[in-house]
């Protein structure tokens, strides 16, 4: 799922193209994808774009007279500027919005299609898409640990909810706490000062750092590689390779559809997590240590 720099460096390309811009028109692929009934599309033809901005994940194109269009890309929703009038895609092409210059076309390559677009009108219906997390990279330090500690839950789960923190999502999560040394399933209200301190820096520099980055990727062009699997990442998608700052092979808990990575040296003092449907298969059989893996799985190859 794209998330707060992807989100960023989208708004970016965007503003280049078709701020102060006129749109001609909404062309739909898939009727599914609109998810809201009023104001009708033709409400924004002719609309000049006013206002880019971001509510968390969601991208807003803002027009006048308090029109809003939101999109929220989901898990595989990617957006392409295209030529002027470019067709839809078969079966991946949900919506194209049209202007003088370009068309941006919204694609989504998934079996379930969750990407989706929501006609709003007046400010106070667009604020019912927000989450209402905090921006962590203008949030105060106090704030940030205020809104940490407010309940006690797994610093893994309190940065990607988004009525916490605004943005962050599974990917830039390992990567924050890969750079805070802390591990995934840590409490937040067994953290101390100094642990606070560290996740606060790390996730500002780690979001901020990563703007930075995609943007000289990017240069004049339109982001067309958004993706939560980066080379340049240090833990995130990099099941088995070396830690780039200890070495140690990076780990992995899987839960559902989502799957967090760690380092045990850098993170959990070497040892091992496990997640509960994995806990429960293997029992005592699970490796509590990088060394006992590392033992068994010498046992397993030794002739």
């Amino acid at each position: 799922m794209p998330e707060l720099p992807d989100v960023t460096i989208y708004l970016e390309a965007l503003e280049h193209r078709i701020l102060g811009r006129p749109l001609l028109g909404v062309r739909l692929g898939s009727p599914f994808v609109l998810r809201s009934v009023s104001p009708p599309l033709a409400d924004f033809r002719d609309r000049v774009v006013r206002r880019l901005s971001r509510l968390g994940k969601r991208i807003v194109i803002g027009f006048d007279d308090e029109l809003y269009l939101v999109i929220h890309l989901m898990i595989a929703g990617r957006l392409h500027w295209r030529a002027a009038n470019a067709p839809l895609a078969r079966k991946i092409g949900l919506a194209a919005l049209d202007f003088a210059d370009g068309t941006l076309v919204l694609t989504e390559v998934a079996s379930k299609k969750r990407a989706a677009i929501y006609a709003v009108r007046g400010n106070a219906a667009l604020a019912a898409h927000d989450p209402g997390g905090l921006e962590p990279l203008t949030v105060s330090r106090d704030d940030f640990a205020a809104a940490l500690v407010r309940e006690n839950h797994t610093l893994k789960r309190v940065l990607t909810d988004p009525h916490v923190f605004s943005g962050i999502g599974n990917a830039y999560s390992d990567e924050i706490l890969h750079r805070a040394r802390l591990s995934p399933i840590k409490m937040t209200r067994a953290l101390d000062a100094d642990e606070i301190t560290r996740l606060f820096t790390a996730t500002h520099d780690t979001l901020a750092g990563w703007i930075a980055l995609l943007r000289r990727q990017t240069g004049e062009g339109f982001p067309e590689k958004v993706t939560a699997f980066r080379p340049e990442m240090a833990v995130h998608g990099r099941f088995g390779k070396p830690c780039p700052v200890c070495g140690a092979p990076v780990q992995r808990i899987v839960h559902a559809d989502n799957e967090t990575n760690y380092c045990p040296g850098c993170q959990t003092g070497g040892r091992l997590l496990a997640d509960r449907a994995l806990s429960r298969l293997l029992k005592a059989d699970w490796p509590r240590t990088l060394e006992e893996l590392e033992e068994r799985r010498q046992s397993r190859t030794a002739p």
